[in-house]
């Protein structure tokens, strides 16, 4: 099957690809560096800088990950413009490219984030939570109506609420794993707020869920089922690196540093995968220990 996928050269995408050609799929790929993609991506992908690019070939499934970093620097109104625009943009694009062929891909993945939930406290979250309205729900929730659009089309829709993706390499944990090993890890503020994760084996064996399942649509939790406070985080992972983690980062600090993005550390969403569990998906990384291990090679 061809299948485009937007941010294919990501940390999921490149995780992705790879599944994809190992399954016989020719991954079609919407990459701004194309020569970057071409490097990581598997010699079967196809690369290209627009979605428009792929009318041609009329790919079969859609899978869309891009957007710009939205937990990086301040949230000034330029940051928020690109934040906004880098996943509307390239949604609605892929909206009209469904429109435009005369046989319509079947199914349309696209990424949303735990951020349409907004902060929820220490409340269990599924996918029938009502969001609290701020800034990371508004993005998320135009996100995810400019997918919908696709049905329109007769294209299933299956929207992917993606915690924080953890594996070697990227992600999150490319971020604040050097912190930790030079013993300067901490939790965040009071430690209290939840840090929904997964592992990136996991969400991309959920894009392979739902890309077989034509049944499925509609939004899915895509986290793991044992949810952490950032403290049991900041826990965890000083233990799979065996070093302390004493050194908090005041709430203060973090406001005054990052100014209304320190709401992204300091608040959370206890979500749980429920959706993806009543339909029988099975966690190779159920625990936050156990993730952490493999991926820091502990047995």
């Amino acid at each position: 099957m061809k299948i485009l996928i937007t941010g294919g050269s990501g940390f999921i995408g490149q995780r992705l690809c790879a599944s994809l050609v190992e399954k016989g799929h020719t991954p079609l790929v919407v990459s701004r560096s194309s020569e970057r993609a071409r490097r990581v991506l598997p010699e079967p992908a196809i690369v290209r800088t627009r979605v428009a690019d792929f009318e041609e070939d009329a790919p079969e499934a859609v899978i869309n990950l891009a957007g710009e970093p939205i937990a990086e620097g301040r949230w000034t109104d330029k940051k928020k413009k690109a934040i906004r625009d880098s996943r509307i943009n390239i949604t609605r694009d892929v909206v009209d490219l469904c429109a435009k062929l005369d046989e319509p891909p079947s199914v349309l993945i696209s990424a949303s984030a735990v951020g349409y939930y907004g902060d929820q406290g220490s409340r269990d979250v599924t996918e029938e939570t009502i969001p609290n309205d701020e800034f990371a729900h508004q993005i998320c929730s135009e996100w995810e109506a400019e997918a919908c659009k696709a049905e329109q089309a007769g294209v299933r829709v299956a929207i992917l609420r993606i915690g924080l993706v953890l594996d070697a390499g990227g992600g999150m944990l490319a971020k604040v794993v050097p912190p930790f090993k030079m013993g300067l890890g901490g939790k965040l503020g009071d430690g209290k707020q939840y840090m929904p994760w997964i592992h990136r084996e996991d969400i991309v064996n959920m894009i392979l869920f739902l890309l077989e399942r034509e049944n499925l649509s509609g939004p899915f939790n895509a986290s793991a089922p044992n949810p952490v406070t950032n403290a049991e985080f900041t826990r965890a992972l000083g233990r799979a690196l065996n070093r302390p983690t004493v050194l908090p980062a005041p709430a203060l600090a973090l406001k005054l540093a990052f100014g209304e993005m320190s709401r992204l550390l300091l608040t959370g969403a206890k979500m749980l995968p429920e959706r993806m569990q009543q339909e029988g998906f099975e966690f190779h990384h159920a625990r936050l220990d156990e993730a952490l291990n493999a991926i820091f090679g502990k047995q």
